[in-house]
């Protein structure tokens, strides 16, 4: 009989999209890493489940399954892709859109133009929330590498970030020190690892290596956690506008204990049906 799933993009991140509601699924680790793969599966940078909400308060459950197999908390481009999945499954037809995560509740806004906004929820600075390990909340902290030491902003939307500052995004050493990043011993859960390079108080570009993933053409949260790093930092203002190399979202935070904002597209691709076979 097989699962439907929708294929979906978001910047080039792109998504299994599959409605658990209407049938019965069952994704284990090893299934996804099946699911995911590129040339055995359907390929895919994470799997997005659409699940019944656990209480009335919210319209559905998101969960987001890595490449690798491992569940996590946050993602937003598939935030996007969830809010357009859900409207053009039939699923609702509301334009705003609660959903609950394994972390924090989340709004989807529809717009008019057809692009999303999403409510990221507030961030976490302190080291036991993200988690990392650390004597004391800072702003900036030293983290020792192989063959050198850099300075990171750490801080969490649910799902942990490191944001490096770097003079030119496109010789940053992403492929080398992502990995590191993402796998140091002071990151006890791993952590999405972000190399951003300031353009200007209103623009940054961004490069992330994903936690479970490696370098994806776009990362929503690491593009909001980019933000609120610079913010912290006072290099950025309210509103910034973040190039990725799959394209450009907004995000916006005021700062203190405020939610951050990130609008951008999200594009379905095509559908099918796929066997869970191992």
């Amino acid at each position: 009989m097989g699962i439907k799933f929708t294929k979906m993009q978001a910047l080039g991140n792109d998504f299994v999209v599959i409605d658990a509601m209407s049938q019965v699924v069952a994704i284990g680790p090893e299934q996804a890493r099946r699911i995911a793969d590129r040339r055995l599966g359907v390929g895919c940078d994470q799997i997005i489940l659409v699940e019944n909400p656990s209480s009335d308060d919210v319209d559905f459950k998101f969960r987001i399954l890595n490449a690798d197999g491992g569940e996590v908390a946050q993602c937003g481009n598939g935030a996007r892709c969830f809010a357009l999945f859900v409207r053009e499954a039939g699923l609702t037809d509301k334009t705003e859109i609660k959903v609950e995560t394994t972390e924090d509740v989340l709004t989807l806004s529809i717009l008019q133009d057809g692009q999303v906004r999403v409510n990221m929820a507030v961030p976490r600075f302190e080291p036991a929330e993200i988690p990392f390990i650390a004597t004391a909340r800072q702003h900036v902290y030293d983290l020792a590498l192989e063959d050198t030491d850099i300075e990171i902003s750490a801080l969490s939307l649910g799902n942990p970030h490191a944001v490096r500052v770097v003079k030119d995004v496109e010789l940053a050493p992403v492929a080398v020190q992502g990995p590191m990043i993402e796998r140091h011993q002071r990151f006890p859960q791993r952590v999405n690892a972000g190399f951003m390079q300031v353009c200007g108080r209103d623009h940054i570009r961004l490069r992330v290596y994903e936690r479970g993933v490696g370098e994806t053409p776009a990362c929503g949260s690491g593009a909001c956690a980019a933000v609120v790093a610079g913010r912290t930092r006072a290099l950025l203002d309210e509103s910034v506008i973040v190039d990725l190399p799959g394209g450009r979202l907004r995000v916006e935070w005021s700062g203190n204990a405020q939610p951050v904002y990130m609008t951008g597209p999200a594009q379905s691709v095509f559908e099918g049906k796929l066997t869970l076979i191992l």
